[in-house]
């Protein structure tokens, strides 16, 4: 007898990685799908803001992350930036 495979649950999630931290602070937000870590107070608060964006977006265009095409979702965190 053949053993029938699953079909795997596609994967996703979106990193956020800041650099420049120099007061010492351990930032790490997570959620769900996403991860963010280090960064000054105002890149980390940045890239988190942006992510609720993005995440807002895809609900609202009936999306998940893991249907999403590369572009698309390029394009909606670029969007989602704050200026």
């Amino acid at each position: 007898m053949s053993k029938k495979k699953k079909p795997t649950k596609a994967a996703a999630g979106l990193l956020g990685v800041g650099l420049d931290n120099a007061d010492g602070h351990k930032r790490i937000t997570t959620g769900e799908q996403f991860a963010i870590v280090g960064g000054s107070e105002e890149t980390h608060g940045r890239m988190t803001e942006t992510v609720i964006k993005t995440f807002e977006t895809l609900k609202t265009r009936g999306k998940k992350l893991e249907h999403v095409e590369p572009k698309e979702l390029a394009e909606i965190v670029h969007s989602s930036t704050p200026r």
